[in-house]
């Protein structure tokens, strides 16, 4: 599914509602990374080696991510203060934090892939890997 992204590159994606500061993550039937998930054995390497592998330029991936979800161009934000690195058995997988900048979170888009957006308290069952980018991500949008 990995809808045009090249395959060392996912996405978290959150929802922030202005008014309340609620924050939901787009969660996927196979997990928390759009669009593909993450392989078994995943870990996320520690925040002072994020920076060893090819972070990709916004520009580079958001139109591609917007028109794969059915979103208006602009839809999507990049979260600069957002990025980790995950190392796998087949190599380092670069992971970006973007945010809908929606009023209300797209409850039927999200539907209509089979997806849903969840509280962070909705992710217990995540693999590690998944949890870690979550809370690293929830500390980036909430500090």
């Amino acid at each position: 599914m990995n809808a045009g992204l090249p395959a060392d590159l996912r996405l978290v994606l959150a929802h922030k509602q202005n008014t309340s500061a609620r924050l939901r993550f787009l969660r996927f039937p196979h997990g928390l990374c759009a669009f593909d998930p993450l392989p078994p054995l995943s870990v996320v390497a520690p925040d002072d080696t994020a920076d060893t592998v090819l972070h990709y330029h916004p520009n580079a991936w958001l139109r591609v991510a917007e028109s794969h979800l059915g979103l208006d161009s602009g839809a999507l934000q990049p979260e600069a203060e957002f990025k980790a690195t995950v190392q796998t058995p087949d190599g380092p997988i670069a992971v970006q934090l973007a945010t809908l900048n929606t009023v209300d979170p797209p409850f039927a888009l999200a539907e209509a892939l089979g997806a849903r957006f969840v509280a962070i308290t909705e992710t217990r069952d995540c693999m590690a890997a998944e949890l870690e980018l979550l809370r690293r991500a929830y500390a980036a949008l909430l500090g």
